[in-house]
């Protein structure tokens, strides 16, 4: 083996300039390179990412790459990735975070039927799929719909007094569907809907998380006041499609979670186009760039647009979603990047906000 003279100290400073590209902040100042060895000409590195789903891990794996081979003596380049989500300290500042829970990511639509359980549904099974834990909970209490879509409905058991959450693709799930009889409507005045969101918050034992996914009802009532008032949420993902009359209850939904200071992660147009299956004409059935005109309005990102295709109702009806029973569709690969997107938007708050520690004060006689 051939001595270069390579130091660790000199291939720090030449990572020093590589930027992670969300953040837009060194990898060595944000500690992301945990280590570096040196074999001849051969260099190794790790880079612990600030989420599994990075949707720019090529690009800094090719920055890594370009700024080592032009050291002197680098015959060849080793990069290694791991990952570690970071907790956003975004949402009510004086709110207790759920324990073991990281990132808390809204799921919310201004209005019925656009689709809301089925994005939630697909962002969660795909943060999982790129290797972080992730919880799902069913908080929209009047039309549980995700025992159905994740194919699960047994009842769950109880763990030293806590509720201990079904698991289905790799995510933890919890839904007042799995508790309620099916067959009868949840008529509840809004003080009993605010009760049960709370016990779902206090007493299923999520364990460890990096992401919880939380479905919302629709509107802006009782459950979304309670979650906001309960516990810091990280972020928000606003669900719509093209219409008019659908972006103007979106934002609606997006102008309650900034009065509350949570991070709108941005949003996702559901049911955005239709291919024809037999002459692949594509069709704009409920209209054309709705969602991305509100996103530039209002100053936030466009996650994704999901076309509109019978194999996402379909796998939602049998509990197979579409990540899953066909991870290469189009829908699919939208759903992924739109995960991927809002995960480096988490990691991105979770460098400028940090979560803070809470010191609790408890007064003794």
């Amino acid at each position: 083996m051939v001595d270069t003279g390579l130091t660790r100290e000199q291939v720090i400073d030449a990572l020093r300039p590589v930027q992670d590209p969300e953040i837009g902040r060194s990898l060595v100042d944000l500690g992301m390179i945990k280590d570096v060895a040196i074999e001849g000409g051969r260099v190794h590195v790790h880079v612990e990412l600030t989420t599994p789903a990075c949707p720019l891990r090529g690009r800094i794996e090719t920055d890594v790459r370009q700024a080592l081979t032009a050291l002197p003596g680098v015959s060849e380049v080793a990069v290694q990735f791991s990952s570690r989500v970071r907790a956003a300290g975004s949402g009510m500042p004086d709110r207790q975070p759920l324990p073991g829970v990281k990132n808390t990511i809204a799921v919310a639509s201004g209005k019925g039927g656009v689709g809301k359980s089925t994005v939630a549904v697909n962002l969660a099974i795909a943060l999982a799929q790129d290797g972080a834990s992730v919880g799902l909970l069913d908080a929209d209490v009047y039309g549980p719909s995700i025992p159905i879509m994740m194919g699960v409905s047994h009842r769950p058991t109880m763990q030293d007094g806590k509720i201990v959450p079904l698991e289905a693709f790799g995510v933890k799930v919890m839904s007042v569907g799995f508790i309620l009889d099916p067959e009868k409507a949840l008529i509840w005045r809004g003080p009993l809907v605010s009760q049960l969101i709370s016990q779902f918050l206090s007493d299923v034992d999520w364990g460890e998380l990096d992401y919880l996914v939380i479905d919302l009802p629709p509107g802006t009532g009782d459950a979304q006041l309670t979650l906001v008032q309960r516990i810091p949420l990280s972020g928000a993902v606003i669900v719509t499609t093209p219409q008019d009359v659908a972006l103007a209850d979106a934002v609606k939904g997006l102008a309650m979670f900034r009065e509350v200071k949570t991070t709108i992660l941005g949003i996702i147009e559901n049911m955005s186009y239709f291919i024809c299956p037999h002459c692949g004409e594509r069709s704009e059935i409920f209209g054309f760039g709705g969602g991305e005109r509100t996103a530039t309005r209002h100053g936030v990102p466009l996650l994704g647009q999901i076309p509109l295709e019978g194999s996402i109702r379909q796998g939602g009806d049998i509990g197979f979603p579409i990540v899953v029973s066909d991870p290469d569709s189009a829908p699919a690969v939208a759903f992924r990047d739109a995960a991927r997107q809002a995960a480096a938007r988490l990691a991105v708050e979770a460098v400028r906000k940090p979560r803070r520690p809470r010191i609790m004060l408890r007064q003794t006689t």
